[in-house]
Order: C-alpha cells, then structure tokens, then sequence
C-alpha cells in the first residue's frame, strides 16, 4: 500500500478513507461511520477526483512516449505483413483436359548449411513451368 504519485494518496487510503492500520500501527480505532448522504456525497467526489489524477497521470506518460516513437515509414522493397480479411467465394472447378507441368532443367547453386548437429544440403533449381493440353 504505497504512495501512488497519480492519485496522490495509498490506494487503501483513496477507497477507505483512512490510512492502512497494520499491527505495527493501529491507528483511528473507534466508532464506524454510518452512511449518511454527506459520507456518500464525499466517496463520489473522491472517485471524480481519482478519475481526473489517473488522466493526467496517463496523459503525462502517453506524451512522453509519443516523443520518443519515431513515425513508421515504408519504401520500395520493404517487408511488411499485410492482413487481409478473408472473403467467401465461389468455389473453383478444375477441369479434367488442363494438366500443369513442372520440370526441373538445371541446378543454378549448391549449397550445405551446418546446423548444430547436421550438414543440410540446399540446391537452387530453374523450373520448365508450362501448361500441357
């Protein structure tokens, strides 16, 4: 139950009333106090003033994030993910007679990568791709 410099107060302090009584110091032993329109009149001037401290206080940290955030800014070439809503849409016939052909012609680059444990080869292929009737 600290000192929150946002509301000014404990938070014990700002919902009860009254400072936390601990075994180390018990303080304000007496009477309760009964619910009288005053008592709930003060509660809801306590809850608008809490509310106003807790704006500042955000206002305070989103200005002071928002100086030190740079604008994000894209060129030509950059990667970025870009979402897109999926849609429905009629479904998609595949006709008997269209066949499609891949077929490797040459190998361009060969290159084995070690991983902790493993050599893994990795091979650039040129792919003959062309729709065959």
């Amino acid at each position: 139950n600290s000192y929150h410099s946002s509301i000014k107060c404990a938070p014990f302090e700002a919902r009860y009333d009254r400072k936390c009584r601990t075994p180390i110091a018990w303080t304000e032993v007496g009477e309760g106090k009964l619910l009288r329109p005053e008592i709930i009149q003060e509660t809801t001037d306590k809850i608008v003033q809490i509310k106003e401290r807790l704006k500042v206080a955000r206002d305070r940290q989103k200005s002071y994030a928002d100086k030190r955030r740079k604008p994000l800014e894209f060129s030509v070439g950059d990667k970025v993910l870009l979402k897109v809503s999926p849609r429905r849409c009629d479904e998609v016939k595949v006709d008997d007679k269209l066949h499609f052909v891949e077929e490797p012609i040459e190998i361009l680059e060969r290159e084995v990568k070690k991983l902790k444990r493993r050599w893994i080869p990795i091979v650039k292929v040129r792919w003959n791709s062309r729709r065959r009737p």
